[in-house]
This record gives structure tokens, C-alpha cells and sequence, in this order.
């Protein structure tokens, strides 16, 4: 490797470090000047040759663009399909519930008209412990007294019967009760009121009389009289 003295120019042979990959201080010993010298560097001619301008992948861009926009619309149509699958499942859910929890809605708030739709429908209500109130009358302000008639005990049962709706109501008859402590009862009877029907808010009284009720008798029960109760128990 031949170097040259920045300063004067002497030149020098440095055979020993043409391989030398690390910089050289050197001292000339013509001048003096020191200086550092950086490792030759070889330069390696490499012939020129012509480049791939583009890359061939075998179709043309447009035919990507266009299979992007086909995947894409694919996709939504397919989100398309699931949210109306979804929907349908829960419209279908719902339907469901309406059929089953609307019909028990109805039978617990509204107990007159499904008795009055389907009288057979009581009988359930009775075993579930409802007393449903079909004609729209009510019975109150019930008293009870025990007399001596010709030294005989007589109880004595005097009440109202009363329209709560806004409509005239014929009164049917009366069943009465008198029940044990186990709640069986012991002695039943039907009251025939024979009055007349009762315009919207109207009340009216009546009284029974029970000669010689069993003793064993510690609850007195009071209902109107279904169809075929009518007549079983005469009046006492």
C-alpha cells in the first residue's frame, strides 16, 4: 500500500499492511507529520445488468381489486344471513313467551273472565285457594248472634250483599258453611235472597236462620251457590 505525507508528499511503501483492517498512525520522516491513515478499501467492478421492472403473478390487478370486493360483499351478506337467523330465534322466543306467560298473566289479574270464558276453570281456582268473584257482588258486613226460640239455640246470620261494578247484577243465590276446626264442614244450606237485581253501587241485606247447629261448628263459610248446588240443601 503506498501513502503519501499529507505535509510534503514523501511517499511510503507499506507492503506489510495492505491487509491491515484497522487505521495506521504514521510519523514522515521527512517532516515529522504525523498522521492517520484509514485501511485501503477495495473496489470490485461488477458489470451492469438489466432489472425485473415488475413482478409477474399471473393476473391482472384489476382481477384483485375485483376478488376483493366479492370477499367483502360475501362477508356481509353472510353477516346479513346470521343477524336474521338471530332475530328470527329471538321473535320466535318471544312468540313462545307471549303464548305461555300472557295467559298466566291473565288467569292470575283477571280471574272473573276466565271463569266466565271457561266455568269450568273455578273448580281450579277453588284448589289453588281463590275465591273468584264472577258475579260482581260482594258480600259483606256479615254478624252472627245466637238466640232461644222456644228453648231451642238458633243462630242467626245477617248480612249485605253490595254491586261493585258499574252494571245491574241479578243476585244468585247464597251457600253457607259451618265448618269444624279441621275446616270440614258439617252443615251446609242455600239462601234464595229473592230480590231484585241490583243497579251499579246498590246494596241490599238478608238473614238465615239455623236451628239446632252442630255444636262441633266453629266457622261459618259464605259463597254464592254454583249451578248445581241450587236447590241440594233446602233453606232451613
Amino acid at each position: 500500500m503506498i501513502v503519501s505525507c499529507p505535509t510534503c508528499s514523501t511517499r511510503y511503501d507499506l507492503a506489510e499492511h495492505r491487509q491491515s483492517a484497522s487505521e495506521l498512525t504514521i510519523t514522515c520522516q521527512n517532516c515529522g507529520h504525523r498522521w492517520r491513515q484509514m485501511p485501503q478499501i477495495d473496489f470490485v467492478d461488477v458489470p451492469a445488468r438489466a432489472l425485473v421492472r415488475t413482478i409477474d403473478h399471473g393476473h391482472a390487478p384489476e382481477l384483485d381489486v375485483q376478488r376483493l370486493v366479492e370477499a367483502a360483499r360475501g362477508a356481509q351478506e353472510h353477516f346479513k344471513e346470521l343477524r336474521k337467523r338471530r332475530q328470527k330465534r329471538l321473535s320466535g322466543w318471544a312468540t313462545l313467551g307471549l303464548f305461555v306467560i300472557v295467559p298466566v298473566v291473565i288467569a292470575a289479574l283477571m280471574p272473573e273472565m276466565v271463569v266466565a270464558a271457561a266455568p269450568l276453570s273455578i273448580v281450579a281456582y277453588e284448589k289453588l285457594g281463590y275465591s273468584v268473584n264472577i258475579y260482581g257482588l260482594d258480600i259483606r258486613h256479615i254478624e252472627q248472634q245466637h238466640t232461644m226460640i222456644n228453648g231451642a239455640r238458633v243462630l242467626m246470620i245477617k248480612g249485605e250483599i253490595s254491586n261493585a261494578t258499574t252494571e245491574i247484577r241479578k243476585i244468585p243465590w247464597l251457600r253457607f258453611g259451618l265448618a269444624g276446626d279441621t275446616g270440614k264442614e258439617l252443615y251446609t244450606w242455600n239462601l234464595n235472597t229473592a230480590s231484585r237485581p241490583l243497579r251499579p253501587g246498590e246494596t241490599t241485606s238478608f238473614v238465615t236462620r239455623v236451628a239446632a247447629a252442630p255444636e262441633a261448628a266453629k266457622n261459618l263459610q259464605i259463597r254464592f251457590a254454583h249451578s248445581d248446588e241450587i236447590g241440594s240443601t233446602p233453606n232451613p
